[in-house]
């Protein structure tokens, strides 16, 4: 039986090696969690430094999850 197309999407997403910047993980240092590529297209520019620190502050105030607009317009 073939996937749905959101199915598909899914599996594309899953399939996605998922980092931080620093390697270490988002829980113990508040950085933004992405797909590697992302990441590294991203390194060292104030879109991913901006991201983090939104991050950083969300964690701070005691939240789990961060508007950081990094995945703004993606479709996921």
């Amino acid at each position: 039986m073939a996937k749905k197309e959101s199915q598909k999407s899914l599996s594309r997403w899953t399939e996605q090696d998922w980092t931080t910047a620093s390697g270490k993980r988002s829980q113990d240092t508040g950085e933004v969690y992405a797909p590697k590529a992302t990441i590294k297209s991203l390194k060292g520019t104030r879109k991913l430094a901006r991201a983090t620190a939104v991050k950083r502050k969300a964690k701070a105030a005691g939240k789990q999850y961060a508007k950081h607009g990094l995945h703004k317009g993606k479709k996921r």
